[in-house]
C-alpha cells in the first residue's frame, strides 16, 4: 500500500481507496479490483497513439469499475518504502517530456529487440518514477508495454510475466539499477 498525506483519496480514518462500489474493507477492495480489471483486461483496450491520452484512456479502462478518478493524474504526493514518486504539480509535465520522447523514438519502432528492450527499459523506468496515478499504475504500464511492444513488432508474451519478479525488478530501477528490468522485459519479448 501507498502513503499519502492527508490523503483524500481515502475514506476518513481509513487507508481504504474510496471506490465505485463502496467497499471500505481492503480485502474486499482488493478482490473487486482485481476482478474488474482482470475483466476489462480481457477487453479490447484503447486504441491510440501511444500518447499521454492513450496512456490516460488505459488506465480508465481498466479501473473504470473501481474508481471514480480513473485515468485522472493524482494529486496528492504518495510515497512507497520511503521513496517518494513524482510530485503531481509535476506530473503533467514530466508524462508530456516522457511521451514526447516516444514519440520522437517513433514508439520505439524499427528497432531491434534487444534495442527494444533497453529502450522499453528506460521508459517504464521513468513512467515508473512519474506514477501518475493514486493506484493502479504497475498494471497499466504492464498494459502499456504491451501496446508499445505489439506497435513495435516485438509482442510480449505476458503468460511469461511472473509478478513479484517483474515488480521487484521494477523497485530496482526505480533504485537506479535497471538490469533486472532489462531481463525481465528481455523475457518477455516473444
Amino acid at each position: 500500500m501507498y502513503g499519502a498525506a492527508a490523503d483524500p483519496y481515502c475514506y476518513p480514518g481509513t487507508i481504504v481507496l474510496r471506490n465505485i462500489p463502496g467497499l471500505r474493507d481492503q480485502v474486499a477492495l482488493d478482490k473487486f479490483e482485481t476482478a474488474s480489471t482482470a475483466q476489462r483486461a480481457d477487453e479490447p483496450l484503447p486504441s491510440g497513439r501511444l500518447s499521454v491520452a492513450h496512456y490516460r484512456a488505459l488506465h480508465h479502462h481498466l479501473f473504470q469499475d473501481v474508481y471514480s478518478w480513473a485515468g485522472k493524474f493524482r494529486t496528492v504526493r504518495i510515497f512507497k518504502d520511503g521513496s517518494a514518486f513524482c510530485y503531481p504539480e509535476n506530473i503533467r509535465r514530466e508524462m508530456s517530456e516522457l511521451f514526447d520522447a516516444l514519440k520522437a523514438r517513433r514508439g520505439l519502432r524499427g528497432l531491434t529487440a534487444d534495442s527494444f528492450a533497453r529502450e522499453a527499459t528506460a521508459f517504464l523506468t521513468t513512467l515508473n518514477a512519474i506514477h501518475p496515478f493514486r493506484e493502479g499504475n504497475g498494471r497499466t504500464q504492464t498494459a502499456f508495454l504491451a501496446l508499445i511492444a505489439a506497435q513495435a513488432g516485438h509482442p510480449v508474451d505476458l503468460r511469461k510475466l511472473e509478478p513479484e519478479i517483474f515488480l521487484k525488478a521494477m523497485i530496482a530501477s526505480f533504485r537506479g539499477d535497471e538490469k533486472p528490468l532489462l531481463r525481465q522485459i528481455e523475457r518477455l519479448v516473444a
